[in-house]
């Protein structure tokens, strides 16, 4: 019971990429081939958001929900790591047509075939883990 704010946040999350269409498989793919601006809109807007929320944390010293200060790693100067995760990361969105939230919402949009990509996804993130301490990080 008490974790059912989260259960609506996410409904609300949902509502919002439903809506704002980017679980769209169309609108990923415009954007990739530099069609529409309408992803860049979105991806834009969620950067300034989290950009304002992290000063905002860094400012006032919040807390998460259970009270544990939120700890902030320095930067990394490692340019080649980041262009690698990254292309992986998009490698992985445009063959898919969906990154990590929106995924779970096709499923509950209906799309079935999204249960293959979020299980795949899963599979990822546990190698990921088996193998984490071979990488360089």
């Amino acid at each position: 019971m008490k974790f059912i704010k989260f259960l609506f946040v996410g409904i609300l999350f949902g509502i919002v990429m439903a809506k704002s269409q980017a679980l769209s498989w169309y609108r990923i793919q415009e954007m990739f081939r530099f069609q529409s601006f309408h992803m860049y809109g979105i991806i834009g807007t969620a950067v300034v958001i989290g950009v304002i929320g992290t000063a905002l944390i860094k400012r006032f010293g919040w807390k998460d929900y259970q009270g544990n200060e939120i700890p902030f790693a320095p930067k990394e100067k490692s340019f080649w790591r980041y262009l690698l995760g990254g292309s992986i990361f998009g490698l992985g969105w445009a063959l898919s047509g969906a990154c990590p939230g929106p995924m779970v919402v096709n499923i509950g949009y209906g799309f079935v075939s999204f249960i293959a990509v979020v299980f795949f996804a899963v599979v990822g993130t546990y190698v990921y883990g088996l193998i984490q301490d071979k990488l360089p990080h």
